[in-house]
């Protein structure tokens, strides 16, 4: 696993009111979000990056309505409501 540090001014934290391990987890589920919905990394690897369990990122996208579902076309989706 790879660490990156990135800086932020004590002044944001201070305009947001977080803590340090508020705003490290805040900046580990944006990377996450941004890996997921702009990248195609799985909802496995984000929720490791995010430092969530599946479940919790799953929820997390949600929260930010971003779907787990992608179909190409509406047929597609009527398909797979119709095997569910």
């Amino acid at each position: 696993m790879c660490q990156i540090a990135i800086n932020i001014p004590n002044e944001v934290l201070y305009d947001t009111r977080m803590n340090l391990e508020e705003t490290s987890q805040f900046v580990r589920c944006a990377v996450a979000l941004g890996y997921y919905t702009q990248s195609g990394v799985s909802i496995g690897y984000c929720a490791q990056i995010a430092g969530l369990s599946k479940e919790e990122f799953i929820k997390y996208l949600g929260k930010n309505n971003i779907s787990i579902f992608h179909f190409d076309s509406k047929e597609e989706f009527l398909e797979e409501l119709n095997n569910a």
